[in-house]
């Protein structure tokens, strides 16, 4: 598994970022308080921000901005954050595929995931779904373990070193599929393209993109990531209850500030993030989305564990899968 569930995770590795204690003034004094999504509009980072921004506006007294800053698979704006001051004005909305997934199989990054960053809050969490064309003739994970054992199968993801493709290259070594072929695609939209169009058998993605399809039938779910099965979808078997345990995987958005973020500081954001969480708008819309804040929801070092718990686990299967990604 590639969370802290896993039965692959190691101990840590790297040590928490140290939090320098503030002087003077209250905080924040002054507008804007500055949200960065790593990503594009219309996402799961974009939209979680988007939700966060209005009650954490309310809640500081001060105006929250959303800024979109996307590019090489979240990278730059990740790393445009580590090279903010530490001054409470500028906050990461930090997320499991460059923190953990990136940070696993890419040769090198331009900040550490870990010491560069003060972790606040995780928010939520989105399961991975194996997805295929509603008029498959793959009717069952079954069918599906049949088919990759007898002739070529291939299953897209959103790119070389990404979540699902960890997924994929797991359940390939752990079913001892032979015929199971990784079809990697820049990102979830043209992999779900390819799919609907019979270019390939099958998808592994993040449940939040597909809700609607998984309930019209467009697309059939076999499998999901989940310890659990979901209320939402209770014929979906979970890949652990299937025969594969540690199969149990989550992608997470979370908060973050730049390294040496002032003590009161996040005492006050990491006091504040479970509040906000249970913002109706926000419940109603993770609700919808199929994301799974945990309760009560990890902050400090707790979510600092778990980021380290997962990127050591993520090393260890791309260690063991020779997957290396591409900047």
């Amino acid at each position: 598994m590639l969370n802290r569930r896993s039965l692959l995770a190691a101990p840590a590795l790297l040590a928490a970022p140290a939090i320098a204690h503030a002087q003077g003034a209250a905080w924040p004094t002054r507008t804007p308080v500055r949200l960065i999504a790593q990503f594009p509009p219309g996402g799961l980072v974009d939209t979680i921000t988007r939700l966060v921004a209005p009650p954490l506006s309310q809640a500081l007294g001060q105006n929250v901005v959303v800024e979109n800053r996307a590019g090489a698979g979240g990278v730059i704006g990740t790393d445009y954050v580590a090279k903010q001051p530490a001054d409470g004005y500028t906050f990461l909305m930090t997320h499991a595929s460059v923190m953990v997934y990136s940070a696993a199989t890419l040769p090198s990054l331009p900040f550490d995931p870990i010491n560069d960053f003060t972790h606040l809050a995780q928010l939520v969490e989105a399961a991975s779904v194996l997805l295929v064309r509603g008029d498959s003739p793959i009717r069952s994970f079954q069918d599906y373990l049949a088919a990759a054992r007898t002739r070529p199968t291939r299953y897209g993801s959103s790119g070389i070193g990404s979540a699902p493709h960890m997924l994929g290259a797991m359940l390939g070594g752990l079913a001892n599929l032979p015929q199971l072929d990784h079809a990697p695609y820049a990102g979830s939209a043209p992999a779900m393209r390819d799919l609907l169009g019979g270019h390939i058998e099958s998808l592994i993605d993040p449940i939040t993109t597909n809700v609607e399809a998984m309930r019209n039938g467009t697309l059939r779910a076999l499998a999901i990531s989940t310890p659990q099965r979901l209320a939402a979808f209770p014929n979906v078997p979970t890949f652990s209850e299937l025969g594969f345990p540690s199969l149990v995987q989550t992608q997470w958005v979370g908060i973050s500030g730049p390294r040496n973020l002032p003590a009161p500081i996040a005492e006050r954001m990491i006091r504040e993030m479970p509040g906000i969480m249970q913002n109706a708008a926000i419940v109603q819309r993770t609700t919808e989305l199929q994301t799974m804040p945990r309760s009560p929801i990890p902050t400090g070092t707790d979510f600092i564990d778990i980021i380290r718990t997962e990127l050591a686990a993520a090393r260890e299967v791309a260690r063991r899968y020779s997957i290396q990604a591409t900047s």
